[in-house]
């Protein structure tokens, strides 16, 4: 009797634990395709799954940070979702390609045109950000979740060092160590490089093909001479029995 109750209690513990912990499964996230390096570009996905069973996903409302603000966000465009992005000036201009950016993107809204994320789905909501701040680890963007039963969402809490994950938690982005040329691409001089080496590559490459042509005829013509040469003294040992005969 004393194991059933035993039995009974850790039953009804071990669900609380997963009733309490599913939020941690289920929250609004973000992260990069492929890798988000400081001082870089990247897509990064807000990943947004449905949490209710009788109600859709309609809206999603991210907030950029504004402590390490993005000179360029651009959302993908998305079938059955109206996308406005709202941008606000900057207390310090940033620097991006030589040119002074007074403001930037402040927060992106996606409205469901159609059912949106229904029950048991999830969706991705990507954009293109940077460049990357180089002076922090992480951006921390907030989301507000909006479902078709006018229930809404905020997963605005910021994780603080050494505690709990908080209940509805702010999506957080990581990033990685900056790369040479912060793009993950080749540089003008880089291409300028690859130019240069293409064209030698396909001036030898011509070059080679030709000596291998000249050659080739050149065997081609030994080969006919030697070929006419046999036939000439077959045709004089022939005249030979002939005249023998």
């Amino acid at each position: 009797m004393k194991s059933s109750r035993l039995a009974a209690t850790g039953a009804v513990a071990a669900a609380a634990v997963v009733v309490l912990s599913s939020p941690a499964f289920a929250h609004v996230s973000v992260a990069a395709e492929g890798s988000a390096a400081k001082g870089g570009y990247a897509v990064v996905d807000f990943k947004v799954p449905n949490e209710r069973d009788n109600a859709s996903t309609t809206k999603l409302e991210v907030s950029f940070p504004t402590d390490h603000p993005l000179a360029s966000a651009m959302p993908e465009p998305m079938a059955g979702w109206k996308i406005q992005v709202t941008k606000a000036k900057l207390a310090k201009p940033l620097e991006m390609h030589g040119e002074k950016i007074s403001e930037a993107v402040s927060k992106i809204t996606w409205t469901a045109t159609g059912k949106g994320v229904e029950p048991g789905y999830f969706q991705k909501f990507p954009v293109s950000v940077g460049a990357l701040p180089e002076d922090t680890d992480e951006l921390v963007f907030k989301a507000i979740q909006t479902y078709s039963n006018k229930e809404v969402v905020r997963w605005i809490e910021v994780q603080e060092d050494g505690q709990e994950e908080p209940e509805n938690p702010a999506p957080v982005l990581a990033l990685s160590a900056a790369t040479e040329d912060h793009h993950g691409s080749t540089t003008a001089e880089d291409a300028s490089d690859d130019s240069e080496t293409t064209e030698k590559t396909a001036a030898e490459t011509t070059a080679s093909a030709a000596d291998s042509s000249d050659t080739t005829a050149r065997v081609l013509g030994v080969v006919g001479i030697v070929v006419g040469a046999l036939g000439v003294a077959y045709g004089v040992l022939a005249g030979r029995r002939r005249t023998n005969a």
